[in-house]
């Protein structure tokens, strides 16, 4: 009888090791080391409706600052720690597959819905505007608004200086980066223009 208490006494403690070690690799993935994630960023997948379409907003949405004078003195680095979020979705490698997202190699610029092989939202596709930095900077920041209708599950990114400095690193992801905005586009930025 005490041989049988033993057994389900082991397989309940090995059970509770698996589950703990279970936890901790996840958040080791979640949460890479010398990573913190900011209380702007949330994660979420989202399971799209019917998918019909719906019209595209790219009005900026009041309260979202443009980045254009930001970008030259934005930290690089900091923009690539934080697109290791965006790594579970995107790739960001020239030839690079598409994932849950599309490859996003030389993406400031692009055309909407470029990507061969990747089946885009209707509401993406259906915007002409490539993917300068104020489509950018609106896009990350509300996806959901910028596109109703996206694909897209990511929540946003409220910070402005996230952002900035995301959008930075990504220009430096193409084969021939974008050149920076001239002080024109940023002095119109800054004036209430557009982008």
């Amino acid at each position: 009888m005490s041989l049988m208490v033993n057994k389900i006494a082991a397989a309940g403690l090995a059970a509770g090791v698996i589950a703990m070690t279970a936890g901790l690799i996840g958040n080791l993935i979640i949460n890479p080391p010398g990573y913190h994630h900011s209380e702007d960023e949330q994660f979420a997948y989202v399971v799209e409706g019917d998918g019909s379409a719906t019209e595209a907003v790219v009005e900026e949405e009041p309260g979202i600052e443009p980045i254009l004078a930001m970008l030259a003195d934005a930290d690089v680095a900091s923009g690539e720690r934080r697109a290791r979020a965006c790594t579970a979705c995107h790739a960001f490698e020239s030839g690079g597959a598409n994932k849950v997202g599309p490859n996003l190699w030389n993406i400031v610029n692009a055309p909407k819905a470029q990507v061969p092989g990747f089946s885009y939202s209707d509401a993406l596709a259906g915007i002409a505007e490539p993917w300068g930095y104020h489509e950018l900077n609106l896009f990350i920041a509300n996806p959901k608004e910028y596109a109703p209708g996206t694909k897209m599950s990511y929540g946003g990114m409220k910070n402005v200086n996230h952002r900035a400095e995301l959008i930075a690193w990504m220009r430096t992801r193409a084969d021939t980066p974008a050149p920076l905005p001239t002080e024109e586009e940023i002095n119109a930025a800054a004036g209430g223009a557009s982008e």
